[in-house]
């Protein structure tokens, strides 16, 4: 991780491409569950509310070694919402 304000930025582009993804899903396919892509949104939405919070408030200010994990763990755990994101989109739409 370069800095804090870089894993801001990848935060917004990462959920800002899942949204994206979701309303173009909601335009275009007539067979899509509509009510599952609206949760996956609202999923989005509350997880990316969550991640820059904790990204602005570290863990452990005082031990650099206990914040690079801390920020390495908000990483993790931002591809793997994405992930799971997509998965879920997917299965909404039944392709």
């Amino acid at each position: 991780m370069a800095s804090v304000r870089e894993l801001k930025k990848e935060i917004d582009w990462m959920f800002s491409l899942v949204l994206n993804d979701c309303f173009y899903i909601l335009r275009t396919k007539e067979n899509a569950d509509h009510d599952k892509v609206m949760k996956v949104a609202n999923g989005i939405l509350e997880k990316h509310l969550e991640l820059r919070k904790r990204v602005n408030h570290p863990d452990g200010k005082d031990n650099p070694k206990l914040v690079k994990q801390y920020y390495r763990a908000i990483s993790e755990e931002l591809s793997n919402s994405v992930d799971e994101a997509l998965e879920a989109l997917n299965k909404a739409v039944g392709d």
